[in-house]
């Protein structure tokens, strides 16, 4: 990608979020690990942090009244961070799960900065969600739309016209396409596939997304296109993150990534979640369930099991637990645990050293 798009999209995403800092960097809308304090103090960090909207905006009016305390409490002017009359943050939701009312009240009565859109049964089905959220929106609302293959990136673009594409990777922790290529050929061949196109779409902001965990990672993400990073994994094993301390440790603890983690449904199947649609699955680090899957165990058995480590609270964690810890490969990267902007104000020191 030239210059000239880039500086593009970098000043579509001022425009829109006038309080961000360069390299961008974005938490993602994790749901029950995103937490107010997360998305708040990275938009005070001056990234763009997600809340999740969950999938019935049970909570939501909570969620959301605390993120607005801490941003009124950390003493910051609330126009320094407000694009418009928004919230500066953004609401990201499940598109197989979450019914397009419950978003589009949510949106309307909060007003989140950005909606991220994630996982639809079809992709034709973001492009209602998309024209129902940006018509409520006075056009001041931000629609990113997060995709794993060049020909989901280049549907999507045809038929929600995002203003944002979250590009993840197959590195990436928890849910993603089964089916995916790492983000250094994956965010290129996008970029590629857009601009030959010859549209408006060559100027979408590309964010990256899949196992990133440093400025070395986000510094690869810039010269491969991208206009910021998107971190899940790096701020599970933050101060704010709402996750167990097992699973924090285990983030800490766990080296070789590649190695560490696997793609598979078990997760799901354990947790008796259902409904993700066919073309996804997740990367977790590999435990006692995973073992035991592979050398025959039935689903059956491998709950029952599970159930009864739930009650083993941190002791349940690790590789001969049976908790499920996503995580994405760059895990073995992670030293340890921080706050959210120590994690932003690290990064960006990396990468500015990198570019010296």
């Amino acid at each position: 990608m030239s210059p000239i798009p880039l500086q593009i999209t970098k000043q579509r995403m001022l425009e829109a979020f006038p309080w961000v800092k360069f390299p961008l960097i974005v938490s993602a809308p994790m749901l029950g690990a995103a937490t107010p304090a997360l998305a708040a103090n990275v938009s005070l960090a001056g990234g763009i942090g997600f809340l999740p909207g969950g999938n019935d905006g049970v909570d939501l009016d909570q969620r959301v009244a605390t993120t607005k305390s801490l941003l009124k409490a950390a003493g910051r002017e609330q126009s320094q961070l407000e694009t418009f009359d928004r919230l500066p943050i953004g609401m990201g939701f499940l598109n197989w799960h979450c019914k397009l009312s419950v978003a589009v009240e949510a949106v309307k009565k909060h007003k989140p900065s950005a909606v991220w859109l994630y996982a639809p049964h079809a992709t034709e089905d973001l492009k209602e969600w998309a024209q129902e959220l940006r018509s409520i929106g006075d056009g001041k609302i931000s629609i990113w739309v997060q995709v794993g293959s060049v020909k989901e990136a280049l549907e999507v673009v045809e038929m929600a016209r995002p203003d944002v594409l979250v590009i993840q990777g197959s590195d990436a922790g928890g849910h993603g396409l089964a089916q995916s290529a790492s983000i250094i050929s994956l965010l290129p061949e996008v970029a590629d596939a857009l601009e030959d196109k010859k549209s408006e779409s060559t100027t979408i902001p590309l964010i990256a997304a899949g196992g990133i965990m440093d400025g070395r990672g986000v510094s690869a993400a810039l010269c491969l296109g991208a206009t910021g990073a998107v971190m899940g994994t790096r701020f599970l094993a933050s101060e704010e993150a709402a996750i167990p301390q097992g699973w924090q440790k285990e983030l800490v603890k766990a080296v070789d990534g590649g190695v560490s983690t696997g793609r598979s449904t078990l997760c799901d199947r354990i947790k008796t979640i259902v409904g993700w649609p066919t073309q996804y699955d997740g990367r977790a680090l590999l435990n006692k369930s995973h073992e035991d899957e592979k050398a025959g165990m039935t689903d059956e058995e491998n709950v029952r099991l599970y159930k009864e480590e739930l009650k083993d609270g941190d002791e349940a964690w690790g590789s001969q637990g049976r908790m499920v810890a996503y995580s994405g490969t760059g895990v073995g990267l992670i030293k340890e645990v921080m706050s959210a902007e120590k994690i932003i104000q690290k990064t960006r020191k990396e990468v500015s050293e990198i570019f010296e």
